[in-house]
């Protein structure tokens, strides 16, 4: 009997997949399974979203980037310089640490530099930005279209449909001017993300009031028939009671330090010439003139100064004044910024005089106006833990 071997299979030589643990994230910690960031101190006892989204997005070679800046401008300067502000933060002055792999924080205190230690109150980001944008549009378009329907504009006095035209619309280009030119520049400059994302919402609220105002020329131009939706362009140039407003504001947008522009912009000029005009003239005039369409427009652009600009912008400067290393230098820095520009916002504001007796029905006196913007700002310095400046007594 015969037996018939099959031959033995021969194992092929492939080369077999080896796993190690050293692809990206292999290695487990006692916070692998963490849900939330840990690499920066939250405000209060638990980190927000807003935190989330926003604290260190922009790197920073003082904190993580091991050679240097990403990137850097023609004149050898990267990414963003602490210089482009004479204002200092806790740990400025100490020089970049030489940064390699592993070297951690080379014996610095967390965080690296002060700036980092600045929070928006109003804890704005991307989806905020739009949801609170779109709710003002919307309710401003429901207002105007309301009066449209019920033929609102045909009650307003004959001097104040021209007042509109010419000194409501000439606000626009003051808010066009400081949220384009101002705020969008001091965005760029400003040292951390949380800086750029406060400040660059206040130049989107600027923009967006100028928006709103030229739209409602547009508006107002069909449906008034001698409203003159060109006006508020010659005012602007050669009316001159404009003209000390027109002057602080291109001086405003000319100011290379971001911080000072901030500064001369939220604490200066809104208190003594922005809420003069728009709270103390505007607000207090058109409904006596037959108009409570246009209080909602100006009142849009108050409350977001009033509750969101202003109030980022005392989180953003208490913290300087009282900074654990430079709080003198920056205290005397920002009385140098009131010397200089309370003068020039009391001038502009004097020179809008001539619009108080413009409309039929009269607002309150210019004089009281002015004394109640005086307090505003004084209050708003107190706050700040400065002086109130002698130059307010002008």
């Amino acid at each position: 009997m015969t037996t018939t071997q099959e031959p033995a299979q021969q194992e092929r030589s492939v080369p077999r997949p080896v796993f190690t643990d050293a692809e990206a994230g292999a290695r487990q910690f006692p916070d692998s399974e963490s849900r939330r960031f840990n690499y920066f101190s939250p405000k209060k006892r638990k980190q927000s979203h807003y935190e989330d989204v926003t604290v260190e997005v922009q790197p920073d070679p003082r904190h993580y980037l091991s050679q240097g800046w990403l990137y850097a401008f023609s004149d050898g300067k990267g990414g963003y310089p602490l210089e482009w502000t004479v204002l200092k933060a806790w740990g400025s002055d100490r020089p970049e640490p030489r940064r390699y792999p592993g070297s951690g924080g080379k014996g610095y205190d967390w965080p690296a530099h002060g700036w980092h230690e600045f929070r928006d109150p109003n804890e704005e980001w991307e989806q905020t930005i739009y949801r609170n944008n779109s709710n003002v549009v919307r309710q401003l378009n429901q207002n105007v279209e309301a009066a449209r329907e019920a033929d609102a504009f045909s009650q307003w006095n004959p001097n104040w449909v021209q007042f509109v035209a010419q000194h409501v619309g000439a606000w626009m280009h003051v808010d066009h001017g400081l949220g384009l030119y101002l705020f969008a520049n001091a965005n760029r400059r400003a040292p951390t993300n949380m800086h750029n994302t406060a400040i660059s919402v206040n130049s989107m609220h600027l923009i967006r009031s100028a928006q709103d105002l030229a739209l409602y020329n547009l508006t107002l131009s069909e449906e008034i028939g001698d409203f003159d939706g060109t006006a508020h362009l010659s005012t602007w140039n050669s009316d001159r009671a404009w003209q000390g407003v027109r002057q602080t504001t291109e001086q405003l947008t000319g100011v290379w330090d971001w911080a000072e522009a901030v500064f001369a912009a939220n604490i200066v000029f809104q208190p003594l010439v922005g809420e003069l005009f728009r709270s103390n003239l505007v607000q207090q005039a058109a409904p006596g003139n037959g108009d409570f369409v246009t209080p909602t427009l100006i009142g849009a652009e108050e409350y977001e100064y009033a509750q969101r600009d202003l109030r980022y912008t005392r989180a953003m400067f208490e913290l300087l004044t009282t900074d654990k290393e430079f709080a003198n230098h920056n205290t005397e820095t920002m009385r140098s910024w009131l010397s200089t520009w309370v003068p020039r916002c009391l001038e502009a504001a004097r020179t809008l005089q001539p619009l108080w007796s413009q409309p039929d029905a009269k607002p309150p006196r210019f004089e009281d106006g002015l004394d109640r913007a005086k307090s505003r700002f004084a209050g708003i310095v107190s706050d700040l833990g400065l002086n109130v400046p002698k130059e307010l007594n002008q």
